[in-house]
């Protein structure tokens, strides 16, 4: 490839400031996806292998969504979001990806709870919760078993009427701090509250009970790397900096976007945006039959995120602690609190050389649940006294367990609502997409539009990057199917069948 072409923007997302980011694009494809979150990047990947001509278009400089990643000077790599996800994505990274990188997500090494209801460490695994609850929490077994197994057979196409709530009571009546061990992680995996659909839970919390806690080891800048260079090699077209103005709709069917003053064709397009935004602003809602649009306007948001990002000195380390700790000083767990703005509870985690092989840097990123109303009307003074709050109040919480934070970090900044809003431009700044009643809607796309597609943060369960690139495997074989159809009766009408 010829340095010049390189630079103008050859499908492989990387173009000078100020160019024409689709000056390469094709006029039409077989499918175009809308977003490269892990849902759009996994569908494309799955669409490519299969023979389909496939663009990605993404509104940032970077791929991957929240998947992602950020530099500063001094040498410092934060990773932005949790880094844990169940062990279900070593499958689903050999199968669908590569094993490159299959065989570079790790279990972690440890995750620790410390509130003032318990403290200890723990596999995260079913075996060692059933321990902690018998053992720590005065628990049966027989009735921890009990509540595993109905975990376990709760699906979603089962009713979504209990909540969780309910089926803590059922089990645990009474028992403030085994729903905190129990929601609390969870809900800064995927936004859970305890009066979310019990199914949605259920899902995702024995995702994790299975093996426990799993990262990509190298960090997310060698994972999306890693998986560039996949799509690339099968074909894919990728371009950045890329925004979608327009999903154009004429007749009942997707026929391509509107991007930067051009048009360009597709026979499918899959939306890895957020769903609200998709349907009501990129689509419009007089494409869609009224109690269709009604029901979507009604879909809930779900919860948006605050981070804290610490850059060690080069030079400097960290002790081990564990990596993956929910501390809280809240004396009592409160679902709703966990969003607070001035919140009591939050997640460390800890990035050691382990984590990125090769490097000698560490890193600690604070996670915290948060509500877009609190950091939407602020003005400027006022977002930035609480970004400052912020970053302050999370520096005490973290000097608890590193003493001398404040003389080894080198860099620190932080995340809101609104900068989550900026760089991926998910409504509100949605973390985890919608709520449970989302799917319904996401699912039923293409049966509202011909050869529209959503795949993403949705519904809960396909929140986080498991749940994300599964839900994108879902969807890539449905855009298949369709294609497929498409081109059977495109051959019928050729032959005058």
């Amino acid at each position: 490839m010829s340095r010049h072409r390189y630079f103008k923007g050859s499908g492989d997302g990387r173009r000078p400031r100020g160019s024409d980011p689709l000056v390469d694009a094709r006029p039409s494809y077989d499918a175009i996806v809308v977003g490269s979150g892990l849902a759009g990047l996994t569908a494309a990947n799955v669409l490519a292998k299969l023979g389909r001509k496939v663009a990605v278009l993404e509104q940032h400089y970077n791929f991957g969504g929240l998947a992602t990643w950020f530099k500063r000077r001094g040498g410092h790599v934060f990773d932005v979001s949790l880094h844990g996800f169940p062990v279900g994505m070593i499958k689903t990274c050999r199968r669908h990806w590569s094993d490159e990188i299959a065989s570079r997500i790790v279990r972690l090494d440890g995750v620790r709870f410390d509130n003032p209801q318990f403290g200890f460490d723990t596999t995260f695994t079913r075996e060692d919760f059933t321990d902690k609850l018998v053992s720590v929490f005065g628990q049966s077994r027989s009735n921890v078993d009990a509540f595993f197994e109905h975990l376990r057979a709760l699906n979603h196409y089962d009713d979504a009427r209990e909540t969780t709530a309910e089926v803590f009571e059922r089990f645990f009546p009474g028992r403030n701090d085994v729903h905190r061990l129990l929601l609390e992680p969870i809900a800064y995996a995927n936004g859970s509250t305890l009066e979310d659909p019990a199914v949605a839970y259920a899902i995702v919390f024995s995702n994790f009970m299975s093996k426990g806690v799993y990262t990509f080891s190298g960090g997310t800048d060698r994972l999306i790397l890693a998986m560039k260079r996949a799509l690339l090699a099968n074909g894919v077209e990728l371009f950045n900096h890329v925004q979608v103005d327009r999903i154009v709709i004429e007749d009942g069917r997707a026929r391509g976007v509107e991007a930067h003053g051009r048009f360009v064709g597709a026979r499918a397009v899959l939306s890895n945006a957020n769903l609200k935004r998709t349907i009501l602003e990129m689509c419009g809602r007089e494409h869609f039959a009224p109690e269709f649009a009604a029901g979507v306007e009604a879909v809930r948001l779900n919860n948006s995120s605050c981070q804290v990002y610490f850059g060690i000195r080069e030079g400097e380390r960290v002790p081990w602690i564990t990596d993956l700790l929910f501390t809280s000083t809240r004396e009592r767990f409160d679902s709703p609190a966990l969003c607070d703005l001035h919140g009591q509870s939050r997640t460390f985690s800890f990035y050691y050389p382990k984590t990125r092989p090769g490097s000698e840097r560490y890193t600690i990123v604070s996670s915290t649940n948060a509500n877009w109303s609190d950091w939407a009307s602020l003005d400027r003074p006022a977002y930035e006294r609480e970004k400052q709050r912020l970053i302050d109040d999370t520096t005490d919480q973290l000097e608890r367990y590193v003493p001398n934070i404040r003389a080894i970090a080198g860099h620190v900044e932080a995340a809101t609502p609104r900068t989550f809003e900026f760089y991926t431009r998910h409504a509100q700044g949605a973390s985890f997409g919608t709520k449970w009643e989302g799917l319904r809607f996401s699912l039923d796309l293409p049966n509202q539009i011909e050869g529209l597609f959503h795949a993403g943060s949705v519904g809960i369960i396909m929140s986080g990057w498991l749940g994300a690139a599964n839900y994108g495997v879902i969807t890539a074989n449905k855009i298949d199917l369709f294609l497929q159809a498409g081109a059977h009766v495109a051959t019928s009408a050729r032959s005058g069948e």
